[in-house]
């Protein structure tokens, strides 16, 4: 996972992200196909982490249909993403929801009452043992907190009322998921190797038959 030394990047995604590329849906679609067609063969010989992931989804919700999403003419999202993060890429205080953040109301994603977020650790940046992949707060996002997340202050927010958290430390091999709409923060990267991780979205309701997964 080395970059080239030219390249300052601290982040590379390989697939498609509906955060990223969102704003313009064509080009999603678009991109997306080009990432089905990548990952049909990336996998070729060795056991296939995205379908891995999704069994598990299935597992856990055997009276529901686990698909890729897709919009209501066919064309489908990213199936999952690979995030590779280099030394000091971190995430600060956030949440990840396609209507609640994002405001991508024209996506078919959005009515799903629930989003969760599945991750695959593939490799911490220090071989030497677990390494901590997020901090959850045990705190739903909501709009009174967000003048907070968007002023850098959470965590003043956090102490002041006395919200908990926990670290979640992973080894290659793990996988865990949680509610997107839970405040939750990366720490930064330390170490020589990179963060890889497998990453999707998954939407989700009660009186929904499918559940839709994406990056």
């Amino acid at each position: 996972m080395l970059r080239a030394p030219s390249d300052e990047r601290t982040r590379i995604d390989i697939g498609t992200s509906l955060g990223n590329l969102g704003g313009d849906q064509e080009a999603f679609l678009a991109d997306a196909e080009e990432t089905h067609a990548l990952f049909a063969t990336l996998f070729e010989g060795l056991i296939d982490p995205v379908q891995l992931l999704y069994r598990h989804l299935q597992a856990l919700a055997p009276s529901k249909e686990v698909k890729t999403a897709r919009e209501r003419d066919g064309r489908l999202y990213g199936p999952a993403i690979f995030r590779i993060h280099y030394e000091t890429h971190s995430y600060s205080p956030h949440i990840d929801h396609v209507v609640l953040r994002e405001k991508r109301f024209d996506y078919e994603v959005a009515r799903f009452t629930h989003q969760f977020a599945g991750v695959l650790c593939v490799q911490n940046a220090d071989s030497a043992g677990p390494g901590v992949q997020a901090v959850l707060h045990r705190c739903l996002w909501t709009e009174e907190i967000q003048p907070y997340i968007a002023e850098g202050r959470f965590h003043e927010y956090a102490a002041a009322h006395g919200v908990e958290h926990c670290e979640v430390a992973l080894e290659p091999g793990d996988l865990y998921f949680f509610n997107t709409r839970c405040i939750h923060e990366v720490p930064a990267v330390q170490g020589d190797d990179p963060r890889v991780v497998l990453a999707v979205f998954i939407g989700y309701a009660e009186d929904d038959e499918e559940i839709y997964v994406w990056s």
